[in-house]
């Protein structure tokens, strides 16, 4: 039996201290992008979805201790999930906790044609520094770059760069990687010197400001496929391009 292909929704933001809001926010994001779409179910221990009726007051509730907790549409044909958790100080750029805000989804038309409007309102909607939204595959070659790792390999595949480990990149506001559609806040934008007319044309042409002035750049129309030569040459100039991600550029 064939694998179903899933997208990857990765953000980062400040880090929850009570409840502000920001989980509520990013679930009605990903609910007002793809039509359709209810969160309103937690997973139990076993594995499986329990209604939620009272979704505002549970997340709330979880917020409240610092977490963002696990919903699901319920659906297991169509299986959409979305989380957070804290990363520690020591963990992270910087040395400062961070939220990561985690959704996966299938890789179908309806949710590819969302992907852009999708990764734009959670991450505007927890106030993110950055964030991305990648293939499986993507992700399993972007983990590989990060290193140097115990008994890693040692070069990246596909001829890209290796990216420092998250807590040896200096500010929380430099992506640590690039994905297929890409969050870049104003504060991220200019840590990566992004837009510069002269240089940016390709991606400005697949790219769009957001309300609290960062950027969604997506660097491929389809999603990014490695194997596609076209493709991982956009993405190998995007790297090039932007030294400072992954940390490469600090000494």
């Amino acid at each position: 039996m064939t694998t179903r292909a899933s997208l990857h929704l990765h953000v980062f933001a400040p880090a929850l201290t009570g409840d502000d809001g920001r989980p509520l926010a990013a679930v009605e994001g990903m609910e007002r992008a793809l039509p359709g779409l209810r969160l309103a179910w937690r997973v139990s221990k076993a594995g499986r979805p329990i209604a939620l009726p009272q979704r505002e007051a549970w997340l709330a509730e979880t917020a409240a201790a610092g977490e963002f907790g696990l919903l699901c549409n319920g659906d297991e044909r169509f299986p959409v999930t979305v989380t957070g958790r804290r990363e520690r100080e020591s963990d992270s750029p910087g040395g400062e906790p961070l939220l990561l805000v985690y959704a996966a989804l299938p890789q179908d038309e309806p949710v590819v044609a969302a992907a852009v409007d999708m990764l734009e309102n959670v991450a505007e909607g927890v106030r993110a520094r950055w964030g991305s939204v990648a293939p499986s595959p993507v992700r399993q070659v972007i983990a590989a770059q990060t290193g140097p790792k115990s008994g890693g390999p040692e070069r990246p595949p596909h001829g890209l760069p290796m990216l420092k480990l998250p807590w040896n990149i200096r500010s929380p506001n430099v992506p640590r990687y690039i994905g297929w559609i890409n969050y870049w806040s104003a504060t991220a934008a200019e840590a990566i010197g992004f837009p510069d007319p002269a240089r940016d044309a390709e991606l400005l042409a697949r790219a769009r400001r957001t309300a609290s002035g960062g950027w969604v750049v997506s660097l491929t129309d389809a999603p990014l496929d490695l194997d596609n030569p076209a493709h991982l040459e956009a993405l190998k100039r995007a790297y090039e391009r932007f030294p400072e991600i992954g940390g490469r550029s600090e000494a």
